[in-house]
């Protein structure tokens, strides 16, 4: 039993979706169900594959069906918050310290070895930090556009307007959940809708327009929080306010600059496929961290923005793969 008020989202929000075939699987944490897909053989090597905001495990349908078919045991969680994980209403709740110890239970729970980590966005701060500290149950790393939190870092102007649109009086604080959902948001996100279409129709009083394309992603992702309120994003709202330079303690900064050094360090092989046309974690970024790592390697993914996985599954999946297969 759980202390912690939440909201769980009724099974029958997942039915339908769109290349997303997935049986659920949950641990238990506090008292809570927190999900994850769990595909292949349980004794083969594993894809760890973490997501970021807004998004869930859906964010990985276009890739896991291939790293299947090539032997990988597919590991995609939820974040608290997100997905079919159970949803804490209290934003106090969400902090990133809280999210790393939860996928370090995931991972030790499921005794996980041999992994080769995924991360992009948020997926990077949780994601990196259990290579830091569990260093033995990591083959290698693949670093899409994210950051770890350090001194020297330039948070870009895609970053600082991403922060001001979801304070207080921001546009998407006002209007997530109750006039513009996270659905229309990931639709806007990948280029399957625009904003005229989506956010300027809402400002104007009118219900966002979507094309045939739009339709199956603004359901997939409004699916974790379809019919439970404006409480249920506790966590996607809590996710822009932890960003370390806008508050270093719900962000974990201190221990994001120790995950940095230590990744940076790695005698794991590391391997950045970057999307060149995002404007939070941009291209100049991508290369300079990759220029920190000795030995690190770097394909960049072109037209891709921030959700690449989304828009650009099976070229990822391509270079990862034929990477591992010309390194082994």
């Amino acid at each position: 039993m759980s202390s912690v008020p939440f909201l769980h989202t009724p099974a029958s929000n997942f039915t339908h979706l769109q290349d997303f075939p997935y049986a659920p699987h949950f641990i238990e944490i506090d008292g809570m169900q927190m999900h994850y897909i769990d595909e292949g053989p349980h004794d083969a090597p594993v894809m760890l594959l973490m997501h970021g905001m807004p998004t869930w495990s859906y964010l990985y349908r276009h890739m896991i069906p291939l790293f299947l078919e090539a032997g990988y045991r597919c590991i995609a969680p939820d974040h608290m918050g997100f997905g079919r994980s159970d949803k804490p209403t209290d934003p106090s709740w969400y902090n990133i310290a809280r999210h790393t110890h939860n996928m370090a239970t995931l991972i030790q729970e499921l005794n996980l070895s041999n992994i080769t980590i995924v991360v992009q966005d948020w997926g990077g701060p949780i994601g990196l930090a259990q290579v830091a500290t569990m260093p033995e149950r990591f083959s290698r790393l693949t670093i899409l556009n994210t950051w770890l939190h350090h001194g020297d870092y330039e948070y870009s102007e895609g970053i600082q307007r991403w922060i001001s649109s979801w304070v207080p009086g921001g546009v998407f604080e006002q209007t997530v959940q109750e006039k513009f959902t996270l659905g229309g948001l990931m639709a806007m996100a990948t280029g399957r809708a625009t904003p005229i279409e989506t956010l300027g129709a809402v400002m104007q009083g009118q219900a966002p327009r979507y094309s045939d394309e739009a339709l199956p992603i603004v359901h997939a992702y409004d699916a974790p929080f379809a019919g439970l309120g404006s409480d249920a994003i506790a966590g996607p709202r809590r996710f822009p306010m932890s960003i370390p330079f806008h508050d270093p303690i719900a962000g974990n900064a201190t221990e994001q600059e120790m995950h940095f050094a230590a990744i940076n360090a790695t005698p794991l092989p590391v391997h950045f496929i970057w999307g060149t046309d995002d404007n939070v974690f941009t291209l100049e970024w991508g290369k300079k961290w990759h220029s920190l790592i000795p030995g690190s390697t770097f394909d960049a993914v072109e037209g891709a923005q921030h959700f690449l996985q989304d828009t650009h599954g099976p070229e990822i999946v391509r270079i990862l793969l034929g990477h591992i297969k010309s390194n082994a």
